[in-house]
């Protein structure tokens, strides 16, 4: 579990599931070459100079995961940036505490789950996600960073 804080401000929180700590060896020709250290490293700076906290969990046990989630609620998290990793395809537990902080979140996948075997194509967040992001590698980190910044500075503004 890597853990992680940036500046005062606007709280995210990245949660990354089951695995998702091998990055940068594990199947590099689908995941990416990115280590998880070097994606939070950068997701840090983007959340910090924007005046943005930033936490990082990453956790291979399903428990850890709803159990922060509900955490997040009481720590007046803003938004969650999402890749639930194995926990896509079987995790209900997780989903329902997503619903239930009603903490708007975005999905993010390395690989374009649809493209993979028929299994994978179905996840359970995609339909309480704000929105869903697959197939991009590390970038989609990086874009669903920026559309939770955004989302919370227009929040802050009067916007929603």
């Amino acid at each position: 579990m890597a853990k992680s804080r940036t500046s005062a401000g606007p709280s995210i929180l990245l949660l990354n599931g089951p695995n998702l700590n091998l990055l940068g060896t594990r199947e590099p020709p689908l995941y990416g070459r990115d280590t998880l250290a070097a994606i939070e490293k950068r997701l840090a700076a983007t959340a910090k100079a924007s005046g943005v906290r930033l936490e990082c969990l990453q956790t291979n046990h399903e428990g850890v995961a709803v159990d922060r989630v509900q955490q997040a609620k009481r720590d007046g998290v803003g938004f969650i940036v999402l890749n639930p990793a194995a926990f896509t395809y079987s995790s209900i537990a997780l989903r329902d505490a997503l619903t239930a902080v009603q903490i708007p979140f975005v999905e993010v996948h390395l690989s374009n789950i649809h493209a993979r075997e028929p299994w994978r194509a179905h996840s359970h967040f995609t339909a309480v996600a704000v929105g869903s992001i697959l197939g991009l590698r590390s970038r989609g980190y990086d874009l669903a960073l920026d559309f939770a910044i955004a989302r919370l500075k227009s929040k802050g503004s009067g916007g929603a």
